[in-house]
């Protein structure tokens, strides 16, 4: 269950990493091109997974507790 609430808030925080822009193409010169367009949602998934390792916005926590209130019911 733990695993899955960690799955589902680096899911939640990639869809929120998005939205700020974050992996957006740059544009001008000097952008990455198709490239960099391909890769950049392997990045934000990584660096979303990064932050829920590092303690994340404590939704996994809170995901298990209930998770886990619910199985004890």
């Amino acid at each position: 269950m733990r695993d899955a609430a960690f799955k589902l808030e680096a899911s939640f925080l990639t869809e929120m990493l998005k939205s700020a822009g974050l992996g957006k193409s740059r544009e001008g010169l000097g952008g990455g091109g198709a490239g960099e367009d391909q890769f950049s949602s392997f990045l934000v998934r990584a660096q979303a997974e990064q932050i829920t390792e590092a303690g994340g916005i404590g939704l996994a926590e809170s995901l298990y507790n209930a998770l886990k209130e619910s199985q004890n019911d």
